[in-house]
């Protein structure tokens, strides 16, 4: 795919999870991902993955890492870095690998950082209070009190193109670097279809009303864990008007895109979303399209 963490996805081996014996005969050889508290990944002076020495690794139950897959035969894990990460030269975030590593290695990345992001925060039980084990190679916390069982969390969100038959819609965050534009984004609210999201979360960044909507493709976001659902929409040629979310929002006509895709920008210019991003792409099938 033309954007992240889609390209290279380990075999995940859901049914080896909850197999211990099977889990520790992959350890031996195992390639692990360390990441530090702040969801960064420990690398080497080249600024690649971190190889964890094995004197170290032998020292690990393997049941205390998260399992992410199978490769050649070969078992992924990811673990928090703790002592680990004073040996290491480097640290990298998401974004820089995204852009520096290679595609399977960044999208484990991707995998990792939202599992043990999800880890970190969801060490009690939401209903009773109970400390969680976790179980299943890390994919599940079990709460011992109740019972209840708690699996790491995705939030959906539509990310959408939107023209009116002319020209691309585009919005842009207060925080965000000066003359970066993107498509609108929003969260999926419960009982409601993604089209209706798509439809919502438009006229409520910037009441332009959408007439019809067709999905594309998806794209993990582990930021720190959605699922970006990519859309083209037809809307109306309403006036952008935004809200609080959005500092601004704009219709920009072909050329205006075509040149920040070029990257013909001037001071004045348009500024897109990194290549990493769906974003990015949903813009660049828009002009293509067109």
């Amino acid at each position: 795919m033309p954007f992240a963490f889609v390209g290279g996805a380990l075999d995940r081996a859901e049914h080896l999870r909850n197999d211990a014996a099977a889990i520790a005969a992959l350890w031996p050889r195992a390639r692990v991902l360390l990441l530090d508290d702040d969801g960064c990944a420990l690398a080497d002076a080249q600024r690649q993955p971190y190889p964890p020495p094995a004197a170290a690794l032998a020292t690990v139950d393997p049941a205390t890492a998260v399992f992410l897959g199978l490769h050649g035969g070969q078992g992924w894990f990811a673990l928090p870095a703790g002592e680990l990460a004073a040996a290491a030269p480097e640290r990298i975030d998401l974004r820089t690998a995204a852009a520096a590593w290679p595609v399977m290695e960044a999208t484990a990345f991707a995998q990792a950082r939202a599992v043990l992001h999800w880890r970190a925060r969801q060490r009690h039980c939401g209903a009773c209070g109970g400390a969680l084990r976790f179980a299943r190679a890390g994919w599940l916390g079990h709460c011992a009190p109740c019972g209840l069982e708690h699996y790491p969390r995705t939030d959906p969100a539509v990310i959408v193109a939107v023209s009116d038959g002319e020209r691309l819609l585009l919005g842009r965050q207060a925080g965000w670097p000066p003359r970066r534009w993107s498509v609108l984004a929003g969260f999926v609210e419960p009982g409601e279809t993604l089209e209706q999201t798509v439809a919502r979360e438009v006229f409520e960044e910037s009441r332009v009303r959408v007439r019809a909507s067709r999905y594309l493709a998806s794209q993990p976001w582990p930021f720190p864990g959605s699922l970006m659902l990519g859309f083209e929409a037809d809307a109306e040629p309403d006036e952008p008007v935004v809200n609080d979310e959005l500092e601004d929002a704009r219709w920009f006509t072909r050329e205006q895109v075509g040149a920040a895709l070029r990257g013909e920008t001037r001071d004045d210019g348009l500024l897109l979303s990194p290549r990493i991003s769906i974003s990015r792409w949903l813009v660049e099938r828009w002009w293509e399209r067109r």
